[in-house]
């Protein structure tokens, strides 16, 4: 039991430094909101897209990780697109809300072959603040034996997110390199803090459509992120369908696995999605499983999507065409 309970600390401490002006990823972006991932989605379809989303980690786990965060994206002309998204996030006594305002710009390789070339930059706010409320010294008291510890503990730091996205037809592959500057440490609150929060992170994808008149729509994709602090690396393998009746309403279907990647065949999370879109409104959830000693003490992951679609609006330029057929 001891090694379990030191297990979900650790577990706990590394989430709480590799989140740090970083929104979680999990599936929220599968939720057909690939902005989650990168500011070069700002703008691409046809309208006002608005999704907030709801994550609930390792459910049935104390202070287990808890997420709240809003997203918009609009078209401010043919080939430009502006973004933000708001986030709060609770990880134990850790405890972040942070902000991020993007731009992209889009452009046309190939008219004829649909090829399109994006660029997008965020500017990134991140509060974070350490509750020490519910600190003990192991006889629920306050930690006086710390002369560090006599208050909330809270820091601001401010970075950059920049990306670029090539599509063709179908197929999509983006590059993004998230906190490109380095963070300005404070001793005070953590020791050994990683002051590299540099993170790449590839996604890519082909969208296809079924048999004819069938309304089917195909896409299997994935997503690698890397954090250069310590060269852990993830990965995501995809794989989702739509389907389309004849007001182009559609529900969708799908399932994620999430691994190491030097542990291929020991998944970290794995678990469906489903989700429909009516007229402008959108709803989504996904359930992930924890694949570890971690099973056995929680019911799994859980994310709720919704979302609207409004002010619609079409550009005279294909390459802010929506990536849902």
């Amino acid at each position: 039991m001891r090694k379990i309970i030191i297990y979900v600390l650790f577990l706990v401490l590394a989430k709480s430094y590799g989140q740090e002006l970083n929104l979680p990823v999990f599936t929220q972006y599968l939720a057909d909101n690939n902005f989650v991932i990168s500011p070069t989605y700002a703008g691409i379809g046809d309208n006002l897209k608005l999704r907030a989303n709801g994550l609930t980690q390792w459910v049935g786990i104390k202070d287990a990780p808890d997420n709240q965060s809003v997203y918009a994206d609009f078209r401010i002309s043919d080939r430009t697109g502006i973004g933000m998204s708001f986030y709060n996030d609770s990880n134990g006594n850790t405890i972040q809300t942070g902000a991020k305002f993007s731009f992209a710009h889009h452009l046309i390789l190939d008219y004829y072959t649909k090829q399109y070339l994006s660029f997008g930059i965020s500017y990134n706010i991140n509060n974070i603040r350490f509750d020490i409320n519910n600190f003990t010294n192991g006889n629920n008291q306050p930690p006086v034996s710390n002369p560090n510890i006599t208050d909330d503990r809270k820091n601001s730091n401010n970075n950059f997110d920049v990306g670029v996205l090539y599509r063709n037809r179908g197929f999509y592959l983006s590059f993004n390199a998230n906190n490109v500057l380095e963070k300005k440490l404070d001793e005070v609150i953590v020791q050994n803090e990683p002051q590299l929060l540099l993170n790449y992170q590839i996604y890519s994808g082909f969208t296809f459509r079924g048999p004819k008149n069938s309304g089917l729509e195909f896409e299997p994709s994935v997503y690698y992120q890397m954090f250069t602090s310590d060269k852990r690396s993830s990965t995501d393998l995809n794989f989702k369908f739509r389907k389309f009746n004849r007001n182009e309403d559609y529900y969708w279907a799908g399932v994620s696995y999430r691994f190491l990647n030097d542990q291929l065949l020991k998944p970290l999370n794995l678990g469906p999605m489903a989700g429909f879109k009516k007229s402008i409104f959108y709803f989504g959830y996904a359930y992930q499983v924890t694949i570890n000693d971690l099973s056995g003490f929680n019911s799994g992951t859980h994310v709720i999507t919704i979302g609207i679609d409004f002010l619609q609006g079409i550009s005279n330029c294909p390459c802010t065409q929506s990536p849902v057929h």
